[in-house]
This record gives structure tokens, C-alpha cells and sequence, in this order.
């Protein structure tokens, strides 16, 4: 129980205490993305600064599920390739699967491995995966892969 206990403690500190909230300067691609459900939503913006690593802004409103999971995200993905970040999305997405049976790979999900007592709910999963779709969206939007050098305004080059 201990371990559910700090799980708890670290989503909602990244709910009161968000990391990478707020929109970014030259946003090279942006996804609005609502949970009709709950009502949950939000916005993500993606660029890579000039060593290719990832810039991510959001902002959105609703549940302490969908607005940790995307200080979480923002925070453990800053800076980080493309390519961390689609391993890190795959193993987020695989834990939302596992119905709390996962066992999350902490170097790969930093914080996110808290998520996974949220996977046992099935009404919460989509309030996860809320940001995480969001960022795909915005990256793809972006033109945002592997290798895919871009600007100084942040504009695939």
C-alpha cells in the first residue's frame, strides 16, 4: 500500500505544482485534443531546439489524471530525441494496457510509472493518454521524427 500511496503523492504534485505548462515560442506543430467523456482537455505544442531535442508546452483543464499525466509527460520528455519519446510513449501506452498487471520500466517512465494503479480504471485511462495522443498528433503535425532536422523557428529545415 505504501507504494500506491506515493504514486498518488507524486500525480498530485505534478497536478498542483504542473511542469511544462504554457504555450512555446515557434511552435512547430499543435494538438487540441478533448476526452468527450469527462470533458477533459488539452493542447500540445511541439518544436526541437537547435541539438534536436524536444521543446513541449500544453496547456488544458480537467482531472488531476489528464493534467499530471501531462506535467509528467512534458517534464520527462523535455530535451529528449523523437526517438525517447516514442519509446517512452509505447511503454506509457503498454502500461495503460496492463490493467495494473504492468510492471513499468522506470528508467523509461520516470515519474509516469505512477500512472499505473490508473490503468486499473478504465473510465481514467483515456484522462492519461489524454496528453500523450495530443503530443503524437502535434509531432506528426510537426513533421517531427527521427532524424528530421528543423530551423531556428522550429519548422522542419
Amino acid at each position: 500500500m505504501q507504494l500506491e500511496s506515493l504514486y498518488q503523492d507524486i500525480i498530485l504534485d505534478h497536478y498542483k505544482h504542473p511542469r511544462g505548462r504554457g504555450a512555446i515560442a515557434h511552435a512547430a506543430g499543435e494538438s487540441h485534443q478533448v476526452n468527450p467523456t469527462c470533458g477533459d482537455e488539452v493542447t500540445v505544442q511541439v518544436a526541437l531546439d537547435a541539438d534536436g531535442g524536444l521543446v513541449i508546452g500544453y496547456e488544458g483543464q480537467g482531472c488531476s489524471i489528464s493534467q499530471a499525466s501531462a506535467s509528467v509527460m512534458a517534464e520527462l520528455l523535455a530535451g529528449g530525441s523523437p526517438e525517447q519519446a516514442d519509446t517512452a510513449r509505447a511503454a506509457f501506452m503498454d502500461l495503460m494496457r496492463s490493467k495494473g498487471a504492468g510492471e513499468p520500466d522506470e528508467e523509461v517512465l520516470g515519474d509516469a510509472v505512477a500512472f499505473v494503479g490508473v490503468s486499473k480504471y478504465p473510465a481514467r485511462i483515456k484522462c492519461a493518454l489524454l496528453p500523450w495522443v495530443a503530443l503524437q498528433d502535434a509531432e506528426a503535425k510537426a513533421g517531427i521524427a527521427a532524424g528530421v532536422p528543423q530551423d531556428e523557428e522550429g519548422r522542419t529545415a
